[in-house]
């Protein structure tokens, strides 16, 4: 079946810098969109950053444009996440999700969603 799991999260120094990891199982990655998601706690989940399927383009949310890079390796069905220069405000649950649209931020354009992982940027 369709799986999507990260990890990677943990308590992160501000400044500091982690890597997510979402690893895809039960499809094929390279026919899907891959999106990153964060929800904070009394907050709508947000989109962070995503990356299509077969041009590879990039979309990141203003919020972390310039500080999170996403890339994919398909033959190891795995998306990442580099968060660096990370702040407080980035404390949050990160989800990985997979879609057929490119570069949407719109979550119920996601149809399956990992369980998440937690980054708390904390010192």
């Amino acid at each position: 079946q369709v799986q999507l799991v990260e990890s990677g999260g943990g308590l992160v120094q501000p400044g500091g810098s982690r890597r997510l990891s979402c690893a895809a199982s039960g499809f094929t990655l390279d026919d899907y969109a891959i999106g990153w998601f964060r929800q904070a706690p009394g907050k709508e989940r947000e989109g962070v950053s995503c990356i299509s399927s077969s041009t590879r383009s990039t979309y990141y949310a203003d919020s972390v444009k310039g500080r999170f890079t996403i890339s994919r390796d398909n033959t190891s069905n795995t998306v990442y996440l580099q968060m660096s220069s990370l702040k407080p405000e980035d404390t949050a649950v990160y989800y990985c999700a997979r879609s057929l649209w490119t570069g949407s931020f719109r979550p119920e354009r996601y149809d399956h969603w990992g369980q998440g992982t937690q980054v708390t940027v904390s010192s």
